[in-house]
């Protein structure tokens, strides 16, 4: 698929990997539709878009609320007439243990901080996956959806919920590209290392070094690496149904 003219819809694109793959695509001559739920970091991203001459419009939205994801899908569609490409990207990080001991006490991991990891990494993706799918379908659009995974996917120590997360979301764009081929949909995933975002920034800072270290490449990956590899699978016209994992050659 060609970047350039082609409606790009990226979640989670106020800051971070969002803001680098809407800024790279729109070096390109992509037309942006920016999803966040945070309208200044989303109007710093449209304004870095614009100065690159990109058509760029925001719609703040929850992605783990299904009236306004639908509500944002169509508004797009409205605004821009037909989607070519959603980059399922928005995601947050909570890590904790399942259970933990001190003084003799144990903690276990509550629920909730469970749940809204679940809720915004793969309700959130199957949200705007969904609504995106629906949209390519019924304007006819060659499509494209790529969700945003992690190495993290495979099980790591202390993040019970982000590992499960980002394994889901890699096993929906697998079933996904299966079911959306026939209507000449792709769908991939890209399971990033250790990325210089904010998110990274979460990690405690032992656990930080300690991944540092294991990299091969010896740093953590850029957004621009991540961003590189969007506009890869955009544009090769036979690649769907599988994970790109851009490590760094760092194995969890």
């Amino acid at each position: 698929m060609e970047i350039e003219n082609s409606v790009v819809v990226v979640t989670g694109a106020s800051q971070g990997l969002g803001q680098m793959m809407a800024v790279t695509l729109a070096q390109m001559g992509a037309q942006l539709a920016l999803i966040d739920i945070n309208s200044v970091g989303l109007r710093k991203t449209q304004d870095q878009c614009h100065m690159l001459n990109s058509k760029a419009m925001v719609y703040e939205a929850d992605v783990t609320n299904e009236d306004e994801v639908v509500q944002a899908f169509t508004r797009i569609v409205e605004d821009f007439g037909h989607i070519n490409v959603l980059i399922n990207n928005a995601g947050i990080l909570d890590d904790g243990l399942l259970v933990c001991g001190k003084n003799n006490t144990l903690r276990k991991m509550p629920l909730d901080q469970f749940q809204t990891v679940m809720d915004v990494n793969v309700t959130g993706t199957f949200l705007c996956g969904r609504e995106a799918a629906e949209k390519m379908i019924e304007t006819e659009s060659q499509g494209v959806i790529i969700n945003i995974s992690s190495i993290a996917r495979a099980g790591t120590f202390g993040q019970t919920s982000y590992a499960a997360s980002k394994a889901a979301v890699a096993t929906m764009a697998v079933g996904w590209s299966k079911e959306l081929a026939k209507y000449g949909i792709r769908v991939a995933a890209i399971a990033p290392g250790l990325i210089d975002t904010p998110l990274a920034e979460q990690l405690e800072p032992e656990i930080l070094e300690m991944l540092k270290a294991s990299v091969p490449l010896e740093r953590i990956g850029d957004p621009e690496d991540i961003a590189h590899t969007v506009k890869y699978i955009i544009e090769n016209d036979y690649f769907t149904g599988r994970i790109l994992e851009v490590d760094g050659g760092l194995r969890l």
